[in-house]
């Protein structure tokens, strides 16, 4: 049985700081962060590897160095997607 993995970024763009580890869980937890991310209109973005990854940090955590390009494509994609519901 695939175990479902969930995790949840905050980045702070006032901050110097990189993108944290907001939350992360599987199964249940991970149903939790997806219901709590759709309830409250966040994108939600599929990438089992990345997942893997972030799920090893501690909660708070910076993301490590070789994820920032990643990650920026992400934030960036949700940046544009949240600027065109504004328009």
């Amino acid at each position: 049985m695939n175990k479902q993995i969930a995790t949840a970024l905050k980045y702070d763009e006032n901050s110097n700081s990189a993108p944290k580890l907001l939350a992360k869980g599987q199964n249940e937890i991970a149903e939790k962060i997806l219901e709590l991310a759709k309830q409250n209109n966040i994108p939600i973005k599929e990438d089992k590897d990345l997942v893997a990854i972030l799920n090893t940090l501690e909660l708070n955590d910076e993301i490590p160095f070789e994820l920032y390009s990643i990650v920026a494509e992400i934030f960036a994609l949700i940046y544009n997607i949240n600027k065109s519901y504004t328009k």
